[in-house]
């Protein structure tokens, strides 16, 4: 099955970009069309079903976020 997402580049020193706006997913490349194509590939893979061998353990982590 295909899908459409929307992405945005820009350029961030000699790096273009890419991120997908619906999915947290993001990728660069060192030109616009090498930075969509590795955000189709990490989007592709971000879609695959997981292939543990084992359970993933889920972890908790604190961060300090700053003062309020």
């Amino acid at each position: 099955m295909k899908r459409q997402f929307a992405a945005t580049v820009w350029r961030e020193g000699k790096w273009y970009v890419s991120q997908c706006l619906e999915v947290d997913v993001a990728s660069q490349g060192e030109s616009e069309e090498e930075a969509l194509a590795n955000l189709k590939e990490a989007l592709e893979l971000h879609f695959e079903p997981p292939q543990a061998t084992r359970p993933s353990k889920v972890r908790t982590i604190e961060v300090e976020v700053g003062a309020a």
